[in-house]
């Protein structure tokens, strides 16, 4: 049994004072009880928040943050981009991937970020050669989620062409490229290999429409009935006009036409919807997963929050590229993103309320839902993911209740995130991963190889 103490905890029903939070030694909260002043506990400190999920991941691209800056020749864009991460990720083996994954991870929690949802789709050797086991790249991710600590929903991605119509994959995407058969047999490995990782769910995560047809979006949709389902959609306007000239139908549209959509569901950037698609995607059950630090890098666009939560549409982050790693940016940035459309302030918050506290609900809700896992509050039943912030910090001190949210989020940064646990085990102390430079050694080990290559 652990014990921890926190003078002010933001529980399901709010703000309380004096909070006694107790866990068993495998991780799970088993009581919570207010009004306990300074008792005998194993950790005591001033702030406590539930642990932010993080619903969507591609861990081996913190290793290009910052080295797309360039503009080529012509316009820049989102498939320039891509063409560079194509050329970039041929060189990673599975030790490279867990190395880059481990310092991903390691900065999530140092961000806020107590799990991860990895949309994870590099699966094979170069030369689109199998590994011996084909799920080896998954494992890599799965050994990094073990050394960092961090929560984990594996999510193998089932990428089958290079466009719509089932265009056979190119030389740059052979690393990615599964039939539906050989899916099955990956994610039958990652699943096996989960079972050795704590609390670890496996889901499944079709690329895209474009990256898998309908007849391999069937079958790997009948092979696992069960478990969270992710899929990017509707992220660029080349997306939406290339799928209306194959299918005379919108991206949002079309799947909600051939798929039942529901609340395993979690559809990533969905950045250009009609008013009937969203009302459709709200409507669901299904979460929208938002990533405004890498959609701003991308030039996507701007996802109508202001209109989803209208509708009541469940809503998480995530950091994406992980060019920059920051629970408190991703929301800032989608609220920021909101008031430069609208040109207003406090857009996504309710009438009188805290714009911070909305924010946090929302996403601790819909990420707990879009990573299957009992996360996302501070309650009996759940994991003991558990964030304690730093009130000696400028933007926090002498602030209370709702506005210790704002000053977070609005005026402060990761260096107010000061304790992190995961399962109950204490992973980040004043600010700093336990096993910090060990993996920042082994992260620059890699970097070197991979940059000069």
């Amino acid at each position: 049994m652990t014990r921890f103490h926190f003078t002010h905890c933001l529980l399901p029903a709010g703000w309380a004072k004096d909070v006694l939070i107790e866990a068993d030694a495998e991780g799970w909260i088993t009581s919570v009880t207010t009004g306990i002043a300074r008792p005998d506990v194993d950790y005591s400190g001033t702030i406590a928040l539930p642990g932010v999920p993080n619903c969507h991941s591609h861990a081996f691209q913190r290793a290009m943050a910052g080295l797309t800056e360039r503009r080529g020749q012509s316009d820049d864009s989102f498939w320039t981009w891509r063409d560079l991460m194509y050329r970039f990720v041929d060189q990673v083996t599975p030790e490279d991937l867990a190395a880059i994954a481990t310092l991903a991870y390691m900065e999530m929690l140092e961000a806020g970020f107590t799990s991860v949802a990895e949309f994870h789709y590099l699966h094979h050797a170069p030369g689109r050669r199998p590994f011996d086991n084909i799920a080896e790249m998954s494992l890599a991710i799965l050994e990094a989620a073990t050394d960092s600590g961090i929560g984990m929903t594996l999510l193998p991605v089932f990428y089958e062409s290079s466009g719509f119509g089932g265009a056979e994959p190119g030389e740059a995407q052979g690393r990615f490229a599964n039939t539906p058969e050989m899916f099955a047999q990956l994610v039958e490995g990652a699943t096996t290999a989960a079972k050795t990782v704590s609390d670890t769910v496996v889901g499944i995560a079709p690329h895209s429409l474009r990256a898998a047809t309908p007849q391999g979006l069937s079958e790997i949709l009948d092979q696992s009935p069960d478990g969270p389902v992710h899929i990017h959609i509707a992220e660029q306007q080349q997306e939406v006009e290339d799928c209306l000239a194959w299918s005379g139908a919108r991206p949002v549209e079309w799947l909600f036409d051939q798929a039942s959509v529901d609340d395993r569901w979690c559809l990533v950037h969905a950045t250009h919807m009609t008013d009937a698609e969203m009302k459709a995607l709200a409507q669901s059950g299904a979460v929208a997963g938002l990533c405004p630090v890498t959609e701003a890098n991308l030039g996507d666009g701007i996802f109508a929050a202001d209109m989803y939560l209208e509708l009541n549409g469940h809503m998480a982050i995530g950091s994406d590229s992980n060019v920059r790693i920051s629970a408190a940016e991703e929301l800032r940035l989608l609220e920021y993103g909101q008031r430069l459309k609208r040109q207003g302030r406090n857009v996504l918050a309710k009438p009188g309320g805290s714009t911070g506290r909305h924010l946090l609900d929302t996403v601790l809700t819909g990420g707990a839902q879009a990573s299957g896992r009992a996360i996302g509050k501070i309650a009996p039943g759940s994991r003991a993911d558990i964030v304690s912030l730093d009130d000696r910090h400028p933007s926090l001190m002498a602030r209370s209740g709702d506005d210790i949210l704002d000053g977070w989020i609005f005026a402060g940064d990761n260096s107010v995130v000061r304790d992190v646990w995961v399962g109950g085990k204490h992973l980040v102390h004043e600010g700093r991963h336990v096993a910090r430079e060990q993996n920042l050694a082994r992260y620059a080990h890699v970097l070197k190889k991979l940059v000069a290559a």
